[in-house]
């Protein structure tokens, strides 16, 4: 019996040994992100294939709701906890910067002029006092969905080409119940979702106005032309009565719902339209304006390496990083979430510029304007003030525009002399 007792715990030690052993060297990381169900998806793909290439390396994928999102991430690396790799939208970087809660990406890894060589140049914006923080697996721009189903019911054979031809389909698409209440939209509104973009820098330059001097850091849109745009813009619910920026509370929803002719969002959401059953639609250039000018909004997420990784766990986020950065991981995110690849040479294929989802969006980058956000929150909130003192005060388009001008000009000096 003692024989026995001895043979076990020789066996028990050498098991622990082993194991010891095995995990010598192996390290977790922890990866943040927000809850969107297409990203959550690509980036289980993009973990997998990165553990089985870096078997001592395990990467814990985090979400959460968009609305806490920053909340957390804000608390949690300060106190050594959360993300050693976290994914933030570009606009953001400033913040993230200040707050110090992300690092440098190692020249060795990541030189600068490889990075200026091979992605977009949009994506120089992350380059801080020469280095760079942050890059994206992907890109995106904005474009046109539209209703199949609606648009032949209507006997509507092709999508608008500019934004007159816009109004008129829209015209024909919207539906009122006895009231006068919308029932289906001709095309939906909302500028807490992609439309502050679609007027900062669409309309704004469709109508003849640069919204920003070449550094962003002067207001330029207050003009008869920005005017212009906002009234074009606010018209649409206010005069033409072809949209409600309330209706189905969120304009997407609206679109998925089968009850809006055409929708302007971005890339990102071609996976949640391809799993809406029943939904027929297909994608087009954003409308020329009046002129026959193109523009379009170009934006990104970015991922970068936090403050709190240091050690094993910083050389394992640069090699996580260095993965989720690369070609590969970007053809991934193409055919799962649907946004573009930040390199031009794997986004600007024959393929993907031929392909009839991808191609317009595709497009839309070569004349995309990437807005250079002091404070994006901030900002995104004086076009939606703009719009709402219209709605909801009367306010003229022309002394609306002066106001947010004036709201926004504060926030970006109050930014700069810091």
């Amino acid at each position: 019996m003692k024989a026995i007792r001895t043979l076990t715990l020789a066996a028990t030690t050498s098991l622990a040994a082993l194991l010891a052993a095995g995990s010598a060297g192996a390290v977790e990381i922890e990866y943040w992100q927000y809850i969107f169900d297409a990203r959550i998806t690509a980036m289980d793909k993009l973990i997998a294939n990165f553990q089985a290439a870096n078997p001592g390396i395990t990467v814990k994928q985090s979400t959460f709701p968009y609305a806490d999102y920053r909340t957390k991430v804000a608390a949690a690396i300060p106190a050594g906890e959360g993300p050693d790799v976290v994914q933030l939208f570009y606009g953001w970087l400033n913040d993230y910067v200040q707050a110090d809660l992300i690092q440098p990406l190692p020249e060795s890894t990541f030189p600068a002029a490889r990075i200026e060589a091979e992605f977009f140049p949009m994506v120089q914006a992350m380059k801080i006092d020469g280095q760079y923080m942050a890059l994206p697996t992907a890109v995106r721009s904005l474009a046109l969905f539209y209703n199949t189903r609606l648009f032949a019911e209507a006997g509507i054979t092709a999508p608008p080409a500019t934004l007159a031809e816009m109004v008129e389909i829209a015209q024909k698409l919207t539906k009122k119940d006895g009231a006068g209440n919308i029932t289906s939209e001709g095309i939906t509104s909302g500028m807490t979702a992609q439309d502050h973009q679609w007027l900062r820098e669409v309309l704004f330059r469709q109508f003849g106005a640069v919204p920003y001097t070449d550094d962003y850091r002067t207001v330029t849109y207050n003009t008869p032309e920005g005017a212009a745009a906002l009234a074009f813009y606010t018209s649409l619910e206010q005069t033409l009565g072809v949209t409600s920026s309330t209706f189905m509370d969120e304009p997407q929803a609206a679109f998925k719902a089968g009850r809006a002719g055409m929708h302007i969002d971005g890339s990102f959401r071609i996976g949640a339209l391809r799993d809406t059953r029943g939904l027929e639609w297909a994608v087009a250039e954003l409308p020329a304006g009046p002129d026959g000018t193109q523009s379009n909004y170009a934006s990104y997420w970015v991922n970068a390496i936090t403050t709190k990784a240091e050690g094993e766990k910083y050389d394992a986020a640069v090699k996580f990083m260095d993965y989720i950065t690369s070609d590969e991981a970007m053809q991934i995110w193409l055919e799962t979430v649907g946004e573009l690849p930040a390199k031009p040479s794997a986004a600007l294929t024959p393929a993907n510029i031929a392909d009839p989802v991808y191609g317009p969006f595709i497009k839309g980058l070569g004349y995309g304007h990437a807005t250079i956000f002091a404070d994006e929150t901030g900002q995104r909130q004086v076009l939606v003030d703009a719009v709402s003192r219209i709605f909801l005060q009367g306010q003229s388009p022309a002394n609306s525009l002066a106001a947010a001008a004036a709201a926004e000009q504060a926030l970006l000096d109050g930014y700069y002399k810091k």
